[in-house]
């Protein structure tokens, strides 16, 4: 097994469609079918713009929206590093959102186009499987603590939504719909079958960059 990657696993969706709950409890699931596997979350909020971007978030603080924008992929960049070195290492990284969570919430903004929102997350690690957990609106407004953070309104969400599909329609992308409104352990079982699967193929292959 020497010299063979880790998968680069994203989960992606509305917010309150789960990623959270699935991507810890499948890390777990992989780490006791023995693999090497952890977890990512984005925004990163242990940095100095990690931070800056928690207190946007929670409506704390405000700040113009391509400045923004550019700061949340920074945080993405400062993790680079990080993501090469653990894929190398042959471990498995599950990321709670990443560029494409980016994206489509600032192109969900008026005046920004979804190839500006693009350009500088271009050259990111690529991932082999993106995620989407689906879930209707109107359900995930229903969940715990939707509402809270800026972004948690149901017309925001919907225009956020139109930019995914814009998004998944990519075909150099392995994009996989998993639909959230099912029970969590059918929702893990499902994203655990379609990760195995990929963990497999990426050890062959080397690590691609992202819409390049």
């Amino acid at each position: 097994m020497a010299g063979r990657r880790g998968a680069l696993i994203v989960l992606e969706g509305v917010d309150r469609a789960g990623k959270t709950t699935q991507g810890r409890r499948l890390v777990a699931a992989l780490c006791a079918a023995g693999h090497r596997a952890e977890l990512l979350r984005f925004p990163e909020r242990s940095t100095e713009i990690g931070k800056l971007l928690s207190s946007y978030l929670a409506k704390k603080t405000e700040l113009e929206d391509h400045s923004v924008h550019l700061l949340f992929s920074a945080n993405r960049w400062e993790q680079v590093p990080l993501i090469k070195a653990k894929l190398s290492q042959g471990v498995t990284l599950v990321v709670d959102r990443y560029a494409f969570s980016g994206v489509a919430f600032t192109s969900a903004k008026e005046n920004f186009s979804l190839d500006w929102c693009k350009q500088p997350d271009i050259g990111l690690p690529k991932p082999d499987l993106i995620l989407f957990l689906q879930l209707q609106l109107v359900d995930a407004a229903t969940r715990g603590e939707f509402g809270h953070e800026r972004y948690e309104n149901g017309t925001f969400q919907e225009r956020a939504l139109l930019c995914f599909q814009q998004l998944m329609s990519d075909k150099t992308l392995n994009w996989k719909v998993v639909d959230a409104s099912k029970s969590i352990e059918d929702v893990h079982e499902e994203i655990r079958a379609l990760s195995e699967d990929v963990i497999l193929c990426a050890a062959q292959r080397p690590l691609g960059e992202l819409w390049k």
